[in-house]
């Protein structure tokens, strides 16, 4: 997996741990600093594929990748759904727009 990749998934993992044990006023905080940094993870898992060559034929096989499998393997169970939708907009070469992504 690339560096960046590997460095984002770290702290996308940390921000959502630190958000699940936040309460009272650190919650607000900590969503937004998770939410952040999914969004910048996002970003280098798609400047990583961006990338690839060759490009895999289908979703199936793009999610099927050694790197994404490791990813699916280490995000909170409540987080792949939503990286899985983002995947799905990577390879299909579509961005998300700032009032589309999730709030």
């Amino acid at each position: 997996m690339d560096d960046h990749v590997e460095r984002m998934l770290r702290v996308v993992i940390s921000n959502w741990n630190a958000m699940a044990m936040a309460d009272g006023e650190e919650s607000e905080p900590a969503a937004d600093a998770f939410q952040a940094s999914f969004y910048r993870f996002i970003d280098a898992v798609r400047d990583w594929f961006d990338a690839i060559e060759p490009r895999p034929p289908n979703f199936e096989a793009m999610m099927a990748l050694p790197a994404m499998l490791s990813i699916a393997e280490r995000l909170p169970a409540p987080l792949l759904l939503n990286f899985e939708t983002e995947a799905e907009l990577i390879f299909e070469r579509k961005e998300r727009i700032e009032d589309d992504k999730y709030d």
